[in-house]
């Protein structure tokens, strides 16, 4: 795992964007096409605008995947990760991808869970743009999180700590409003991408943060797991940074 400190978040969300940007255009021009699953949430607001600009990407020739969404979450709610997705990504982009893949969890998780799988696994993933949650989650995959399952997605349950993020961000009214289930991918086909771009903004992830830099690798903080995974690059802002022992 490589770290990149940065003094504010618009820097932070350029440099991961033009690393992940360099990651398509090398599978566009070894494949000729690329796969690149993004994620959504506060994390993601820089990434996602100063990937939608970056220069000399054949967006025809990419598929994107969706990391996560809440069960029962209608696109048309202001939490929607698709939502989010279509508005700060895909409306963006100067013509459309060749293929988006939304998480639709309205109705049969399960069921939805299995036609994903079908689609992402045979293609393999070139770039991953993801986060950490507060609680120290991948993706959707709380502590103590599945480090074993090989399905590509699943049906998880949210901690007290993942919904009460939530509710901080300010995506719900109240606690209550949070979902209790999401359908998320799993830990090891995140691990499959061959680039891994996590972007980490925010003091009150530091945390978080430093436990899966600089504790053990274990279930119980999700995203220490990108400790083994070799071309994986940290990027942070100076707040989220503050507590590793390097920084």
């Amino acid at each position: 795992m490589q770290i990149e400190v940065f003094p504010t978040k618009d820097e932070m969300g350029q440099e991961a964007a033009v690393a992940g940007a360099a990651s398509i255009r090398e599978a566009i021009s070894a494949r000729g096409s690329a796969n690149v699953i993004v994620a959504t949430g506060a994390s993601q607001f820089e990434v996602l605008a100063a990937l939608a600009k970056q220069e000399d990407i054949d967006w025809s020739k990419v598929q994107f995947f969706h990391l996560d969404e809440y069960a029962g979450m209608s696109i048309e709610h202001p939490a929607s990760f698709r939502k989010y997705l279509k508005e700060r990504l895909v409306e963006l982009l100067p013509h459309p991808p060749s293929a988006f893949h939304y998480i639709d969890a309205e109705q049969d998780c399960v069921a939805e869970c299995e036609r994903l799988a079908q689609l992402i696994q045979p293609h393999p993933i070139d770039v991953a743009f993801i986060g950490i949650g507060e609680n120290g989650h991948l993706a959707f995959n709380d502590p103590p999180a599945d480090f074993e399952t090989n399905a590509p997605y699943l049906v998880v349950d949210l901690d007290d700590a993942c919904r009460q993020q939530q509710l901080g961000e300010g995506w719900f009214p109240t606690f209550d409003d949070v979902p209790k289930q999401a359908i998320s991918m799993s830990v090891q086909h995140i691990l499959k991408s061959t680039k891994i771009v996590c972007t980490v903004p925010d003091e009150r992830k530091s945390e978080a943060v430093q436990r899966a830099v600089e504790g053990p690798v274990s279930p119980e903080t999700p995203a220490s797991i990108l400790q083994q995974h070799s071309n994986t690059t940290l990027y942070l802002d100076s707040p989220a940074a503050s507590r590793l022992q390097a920084s």
